[in-house]
């Protein structure tokens, strides 16, 4: 049954974000958006709920649909509210009044627990936010649920099971949403639509195949393209042929054949269709400036603990090399935050360095967390690169632009930058640091596709010797060579992630 058909949607800001834009959603649908960062997602989100009137187009919607739509943002009004509340006050007055067990029913199948329930939302991490944004919207029983980046601030643990609940969903209602995730669409999608300028395709598949299927398309088209283009340049070459022999012979035939010649070849030219180029959000380069030390990093059965003290896991004797890039996982509040931090100390203080922990001294530190603490709001993109690192002006705007942070934005304070703006400034800063050991807590967060796969690319092609915490299981399974395992206060080297991923989703 078909609840929104969507008929040659445009949206125009500044520039296109889709045109053209066709898509039937019918009962059962699981349809991932995916584009680059600020490309549309949440634009075509709020067209479909009606809050954005589309610049072209019409969506046409079964009589008496409703909609539950999460946006990426809480609120500020509900910052107060405990997490409760929150939810009850999303149904209608009557209902609210007889039917609070809704809300119970809602929040145990999203596995909230009852501590948290009582709690403002301004005390809960990003992560509980997300949950009770999606159980405001849920607990209304709408007929289509639009949710855009729902894993924002989702730990793994989270992130899987959310994934559960969205598959034990009533069947024939349809999920639209939006995510960098790719793991995550796969585990919840059926359809993928990817959004485009000039036209946007869609297939009826879960996000890996769909994105072969379109790498394939793609990479058809440019063939077709440079192929269009080599045979219009050899019509031409030949008209001019034909037409130096036709002036010199003075052969009306050859003029006639010289003119159809250069016709097919501008009809070839003007049906020939360039292959869609993805416009940046920004180079994301790395630097690997090398070291001679075979071994890096060396821990003799240090204990890393909580602040007050309290054991949180030993890590026996552990020796990081160069070309390691060693993934540490574990659950929620294992410690694995903790230990870069303690890894941090002893590089950048080895005098200070914890007991048990011992840098090499050639090491030169890359750090990213996932906070991006290092970037101060107050301060500005052009004043950080230009303060911290030995390049004028010019060469810094021009670091920058290639980052992805427009002129305008260059001398704007950090805060206002998008997540995604944001994440490439501090992936900038890593650059310039050429670092030859990179610690990165958390660093796809913010990062759209193109980012993620990006940043895979450097960290493999530098070979770049790196310890990292991530809870993107695509990233993982990329750039892990080793894996650590926090269990049983114990730091245990484990083949795969897998092991972990699994016991997480179960």
């Amino acid at each position: 049954m078909t609840l929104i058909n969507i008929r040659n949607l445009g949206v125009t800001l500044g520039n296109p974000l889709f045109s053209k834009l066709n898509l039937v959603v019918n009962s059962g649908d699981r349809i991932g958006l995916v584009a680059a960062n600020g490309r549309g997602k949440s634009t075509l989100l709020a067209c479909i709920t009606g809050a954005l009137e589309p610049s072209a187009g019409e969506i046409t919607k079964a009589r008496g649909l409703t909609i539950g739509h999460v946006a990426q943002n809480v609120p500020a009004a509900l910052f107060e509210t405990p997490f409760y509340d929150a939810v009850l006050q999303a149904l209608p007055a009557d209902q609210a009044e007889s039917e609070s067990w809704r809300v119970d029913v809602v929040l145990e199948s999203l596995e909230v627990p009852e501590v948290m329930r009582g709690r403002p939302l301004k005390q809960l991490s990003g992560g509980w936010r997300r949950l009770a944004m999606i159980a405001r919207s849920w607990v209304t029983e709408p007929d289509v649920l639009l949710l855009d980046e729902p894993t924002n601030h989702l730990d793994l643990e989270k992130i899987a099971q959310l994934e559960s609940w969205l598959n034990a969903l009533p069947r024939d209602v349809p999920v639209i949403l939006s995510s960098h995730d790719r793991a995550f669409l796969d585990a919840t999608t059926n359809r993928t639509l990817f959004l485009r300028p000039e036209q946007s395709p869609a297939f009826a598949l879960p996000y890996s195949s769909a994105r072969a299927a379109l790498d394939e398309i793609d990479a058809a088209e440019a063939r077709r393209y440079e192929r269009d283009m080599k045979t219009a340049e050899q019509l031409r070459k030949q008209a001019a042929k034909l037409k130096n022999i036709g002036i010199n012979s003075g052969s009306d035939l050859l003029v006639v054949k010289t003119k159809q010649l250069k016709q097919r070849a501008e009809k070839l030219e003007d049906a020939a269709k360039p292959a869609h180029l993805e416009r940046s959000a920004g180079a994301i380069r790395l630097a690997n400036r090398g070291t001679h030390a075979k071994v890096l990093l060396t821990l003799e059965d240090a204990a890393v603990t909580t602040p007050d003290g309290t054991l949180l896991f030993r890590t026996g004797r552990q020796f990081i090399c160069q070309d390691d890039r060693i993934v540490l996982l574990g659950p929620n509040g294992a410690g694995k935050s903790r230990l870069v931090t303690m890894l941090k100390q002893a590089i950048e203080r080895p005098e200070a360095a914890p007991s048990g922990i011992k840098a090499t001294p050639s090491l030169v530190l890359g750090y990213g967390d996932q906070a991006l603490a290092d970037l101060a709001d107050q301060d500005t993109p052009i004043g950080t690169i230009i303060r911290r690192f030995d390049v004028g002006d010019q060469r810094a705007r021009a670091l920058l632009a290639g980052a992805g942070i427009t002129i305008d934005m260059q001398s704007k304070p950090i805060g206002q930058l998008s997540g995604g703006q944001k994440a490439r400034l501090g992936m900038l800063v890593l650059r310039l640091t050429e670092p030859n050991f990179y610690l990165l807590d958390e660093p796809t967060n913010h990062l759209d596709i193109e980012g993620q796969e990006a940043l895979e690319n450097e960290l493999m092609a530098h070979e770049a010797s790196c310890l990292l915490v991530s809870h993107d299981r695509s990233f993982v399974r990329a750039v892990g060579n080793r894996f650590w395992q926090i269990e049983k206060k114990r730091l245990v080297e484990v083949e795969s992630p897998e092991g972990f991923f699994a016991s997480v989703a179960g």
